[in-house]
């Protein structure tokens, strides 16, 4: 074929889990650059200008330099088209607000055109588009052809807002990142897995599995809620429920004016009209109300006068509270009230109408709210307010100022209160008061709302004040101490790796925890097989993390299944290397040498925690070179005691594991701690491999030993 100025995506494959790059998710394309092999960026004339015109977020790209502007200076000294595009490619991701920065590009063969390129990405569809949108911004400056950026964000952010996490279960689960408790998505939606196994947890945005479905509908239930809250000495404005416009000026003078009118099942503060004092108001405020809510039922309460606060509940604390705010526009005798909101407050930049925008747009002639707010004053959208003449356009939207410093704790009380009432883990508490910093008795302040799945937006990106981290304050809810883990052992190499998988399971079963083992021979819960479905291994391994009276789980992974997918899970406590053999197979890859190997299954040690242990077969002279890379303890483990890493691991006080004639020993330094009849079972070293592996995990020399003789090498399979 002639080679000519190109970049040409041979294949591209998403990495799900740890890999030859890197511990998270990312996109590896194989890219065959053509002719421009031969032309690095120092010898085609204008490309520097051309892309950082196009693109001047690059200037803070660090590459192999490792500092501010490190890839321009690669840039203009000269680097490679794969490379290149590498940083287009992530830049995009930036600009369409997924931020990441994480990328690799390594060429296959000296000098052949074909390297291998990996970039981080949140969600496989917007990486997989970004590559391709890349590929075209580099060629068309290659060829100095115009390029229209703006389409590409434009469709690259839409994408983003589909399909990524939203931003309030983005925050929590962050937060649990930050501790390094695992997630899982387990929809295109907000429903995600923090932990795995029987150690896991759920949320679906601000709600978990504590969430119960009774308190979610006793608060969509205002009526009752307010029954229930106020029999609890919790304050709550006098209302009534009415059915007609007639009935609702009627509660009205009963209750005493100035009243609101809302939703019996309403939310988000739609169909809410406030302080309503004559009876067209009220007639007006009800049939807005009537066509909010679900039903023909609207509340008529008595108006509390000051600003509407919202109460973030978690557990038994106030974790965030914000205020809401009068929005008013000044009159100039030109502009209509609809120009004025647009010039004086859709300009914020605090405001959009996503969901990533702390504050909604103001739509006068959509929102009923405003339409009544405005003939209230005798004006409409299309009324022209004389120069300097205030407006009020919305007494009170817009929770968005942060006040959790300020909370006086009678208040934060009566809000837990409310909350626990309810019956709700997590809840938005919408109060009304004059001073937050009172109590409510003192200002006649009152609890209009309690919510479930509160929005946590106006607390992460208050509009005035500091940002709470909610998520912190979710994650510490719903796991208290613990990691969200569950023992994880992995086992990779070539030979005798499925007989340990199998024989690791068997030792953890009987130590009393439900086992789950993924491996060659099958998937198996308790001895127990499951129907794989056709899935592959990586989806067979993550059915095992996603089980959730799963306690512990072990998992084969072969070098092919590495490259492929990456691994199952992120950390393991247990990682065993039995060898590093076998590159042949795996030429596909371009893995052609048993240093190419060593990366892959290093892998496997990579992801050991910290508190963990790498167990690694002495015999294999690259496999005792992964010792270094292990964040834990090591086990060296061998049929032969002179081994030298062995001897070494001894002398320096460590643990091995060995046989001796017809005898397993396991030592630690100089002391023997116990030995073990030799098992019939074969290979040998899977069953020493195994040994260490259960001594790894903290299981007794007697229950190692239990297990052995119990063990049988034949799976059980199940007769369907």
């Amino acid at each position: 074929m002639t080679k000519k100025k190109d970049i040409e995506v041979l294949r591209v494959s998403y990495l799900r889990g740890p890999n030859i790059w890197t511990y998270r998710p990312v996109i590896e394309a194989w890219l065959d650059i053509g002719e421009l092999e031969s032309f690095p960026s120092n010898l085609l004339p204008g490309l520097y200008e051309r892309l950082t015109t196009i693109l001047p977020g690059l200037i803070v790209h660090r590459c192999g330099v490792g500092e501010h502007g490190g890839f321009l200076e690669r840039l203009r000294d000269g680097t490679y088209a794969g490379h290149i595009l590498e940083h287009v490619v992530l830049e995009l991701q930036n600009l369409a607000g997924m931020k990441t920065g994480f990328g690799k590009t390594r060429e296959i063969h000296p000098d052949s055109g074909l390297y291998k390129m990996a970039f981080r990405t949140r969600q496989e569809e917007v990486g997989r588009a970004a590559l391709a949108a890349g590929r075209d911004l580099l060629m068309a400056m290659i060829d100095e052809q115009p390029y229209d950026l703006d389409a590409t964000v434009a469709k690259l952010t839409d994408m983003v807002e589909s399909l990524c996490l939203g931003p309030s279960t983005a925050n929590i689960v962050d937060a649990a990142g930050v501790r390094k408790i695992p997630h899982i998505r387990l929809t295109d939606g907000n429903l995600v897995q923090l932990g795995h196994g029987a150690a896991q947890r759920r949320i679906w945005t601000a709600e978990t599995e504590h969430t119960s479905a009774i308190a979610e509908g006793i608060a969509s239930d205002k009526d009752l809620t307010k029954t229930l809250i106020s029999s609890c000495g919790v304050p709550v404005p006098e209302g009534q429920l009415v059915t007609s416009a007639a009935e609702a000026w009627e509660a009205a003078q009963d209750i005493g004016l100035p009243v609101v009118l809302k939703p019996y099942d309403g939310n988000h503060g739609r169909g809410v009209s406030l302080n309503l004092s004559n009876e067209a108001d009220i007639a007006a405020a009800y049939a807005l109300a009537a066509q909010e809510g679900d039903s023909s039922s609207v509340i008529v309460e008595r108006f509390i006068v000051g600003d509407e606060h919202r109460l973030l509940v978690v557990g038994r604390k106030v974790v965030a509270a914000a205020a809401g705010e009068s929005l008013w526009v000044t009159g100039d005798g030109k502009s209509t009230v609809l120009q004025l909101c647009d010039s004086q407050i859709n300009t914020d930049p605090r405001r959009g109408d996503t969901e990533e925008f702390p504050l909604g747009r103001v739509t006068p002639r959509e929102s009923g709210e405003i339409v009544l707010e405005l003939q209230r004053q005798g004006l409409t959208h299309d009324s022209v307010p004389e120069d300097g003449v205030k407006v009020l356009i919305q007494p009170n939207g817009n929770v968005a100022v942060d006040v959790t410093d300020k909370v006086h704790p009678q208040v934060a009380a009566m809000a837990t209160l409310a909350a626990r009432v309810v019956g709700l883990d997590i809840a938005g508490i919408d109060l009304v008061t004059s001073d937050i910093t009172r109590p409510l008795e003192e200002t006649g302040g009152a609890i209009i709302e309690v919510n479930a799945s509160p929005g946590l937006l106006a607390h992460l990106k208050p509009a005035v004040g500091e940002p709470r981290n909610v998520g912190e304050a979710i994650v510490e809810h719903l796991f208290g101490d613990a990691s969200g883990r569950m023992p994880v052992v992995g086992v990779t190499g070539r030979h005798g790796t499925t007989m340990a998988s199998r024989l690791i399971a068997w030792l953890l079963q009987i130590s009393g925890k439900k086992t789950g083992v993924s491996c060659a021979d099958g998937l198996f819960v308790n001895g127990r097989e499951l129907p794989r479905d056709g899935l592959g291994d990586w989806e067979t391994g993550e059915r095992l993390l996603l089980n959730k009276s799963v306690e512990a789980a072990v998992f084969e992974s072969s070098a092919g299944m590495i490259l492929r997918d990456g691994l199952a899970y992120d950390k393991c406590a247990v990682g065993v290397v039995t060898d590093v053999s076998g590159f042949e197979e795996l030429a596909e890859f371009y893995i052609n040498s048993e240093n190419k190997l060593y990366n892959v299954l290093r892998t496997q040690v990579d992801v050991v925690l910290p508190s963990g242990v790498a167990v690694l077969n002495a015999a294999d002279p690259q496999v005792v070179d992964m010792a270094d890379l292990c964040d834990g303890e090591v086990i060296f483990y061998g049929v032969d005691e002179q081994l030298e890493a062995v001897a070494a691991h001894r002398q320096a006080g460590k643990r091995v594991v060995f046989q001796r004639t017809d005898r397993i020993v396991l030592a630690e330094g100089d002391s023997e701690v116990c030995s073990l009849p030799l098992s019939p079972l074969v290979p040998p070293e899977a069953v020493l491999a195994a040994i260490a592996a259960g001594w790894a995990l903290g299981l007794t020399p007697d229950l190692i030993g239990a297990g052995l003789r119990t063990f049988e090498a034949s799976p059980q399979r199940s007769h369907h």
